[in-house]
């Protein structure tokens, strides 16, 4: 009986010693400094240049539907601004997760990163301090024309301060933080420039490199990577209390847009959010203009089929 009390003891000081050890280390963790290197982009004030990143930032990258609380439909139809305030919550697994304010604000927004900071954290996925960026914008593959462009507009958002919460890790995120999350750079060599045109090879640009529709549209663990064959549908997706489940967008019949011309295809993005509360950006994509929707409807057609379980609506 001693043995066996001697042995729990040993057994439970083991074990606790383990696990202060594993929580010193998570703490440790939470804030190591990454360096990668500094895109060389400059932004500009050229006027064509700022309009073609306003119709990135409110049309195919969906910056809006992130970074901002207000109704940009609204107030883009109105002729106003869109305040790229941030503050919006993801209620994740991971925690509360809050975007980020990205008006030209020195104190709260992004008015004292230089427009290399701003492109070494979308490109890398690194904040100016080294921190690592959840990777929510996968712009890492954004030609150096497109990138230019996109932070020569947000240079142009007037400074609204307002600060927003810091992220909410509960304990899992706080471990997946520790070890598992990573920056996230280029997939290859990036572009220094694309052509914009009503292409397949156009359309992969914008679907993988802008709009992130795979990053719905495939499966993911839990970290972010890529477990599932690309657009053959993602994992389930929670958004207010609802579950939404990406479909397939290969040509294959069970498909969503197996049989859809493409001007059926481009009819329904110019009909916006059908389904309330659907968590696809619709108001955003809607503002994508016909040579990038056509892009998109032939690199999907162009797609290897693949079979994918669910319902087809």
């Amino acid at each position: 009986m001693r043995r066996i009390k001697n042995f729990l003891k040993w057994t439970g000081i083991v074990v606790i010693s383990l696990v202060t050890i594993l929580a010193v280390i998570v703490v440790m963790r939470q804030n190591i400094k990454n360096d990668r290197p500094y895109p060389d982009i400059k932004a500009s004030t050229d006027t064509l240049i700022i309009a073609k990143g306003k119709h990135l930032v409110f049309g195919a990258a969906h910056c809006a539907d992130c970074h901002s609380k207000t109704n940009a439909d609204s107030l883009i139809n109105l002729g106003l601004d869109v305040p790229l305030t941030g503050g919006v919550m993801f209620d994740l697994p991971l925690g509360k997760l809050y975007s980020k304010n990205i008006t030209s604000d020195k104190e709260t927004g992004i008015g004292n990163y230089s427009d290399r900071e701003i492109a070494r954290a979308l490109r890398y996925g690194v904040h100016p301090d080294g921190t690592v960026v959840y990777d929510f914008m996968p712009f890492h593959n954004m030609s150096d024309e497109d990138m230019t462009a996109v932070i020569s507009y947000l240079r142009t958002q007037k400074p609204v301060q307002h600060t927003v919460p810091k992220h909410d890790l509960n304990i899992l995120g706080k471990i997946v933080k520790a070890f598992l999350v990573k920056p996230v750079g280029p997939d290859g060599e990036v572009a220094k420039k694309t052509t914009k045109d009503s292409t397949a090879a156009y359309g992969r640009y914008l679907a993988t490199s802008i709009a992130n529709c795979n990053g719905c549209h495939t499966q993911r663990s839990i970290t972010g990577a890529y477990t599932g064959q690309p657009f053959a549908g993602g994992g389930p997706m929670i958004e207010h209390g609802l579950t939404f489940l990406p479909p397939n967008l290969t040509p294959d019949s069970s498909g969503r847009i197996f049989n859809w011309t493409e001007e059926q295809f481009i009819n329904r993005f110019r009909a916006g959010r059908l389904v309330p509360k659907s968590p696809m950006p619709w108001p955003s994509f809607k503002r994508m203009d016909d040579v990038e929707l056509k892009a998109i409807y032939k690199f999907l057609k162009s797609l290897e089929p693949a079979k994918t379980a669910g319902v087809k609506k």
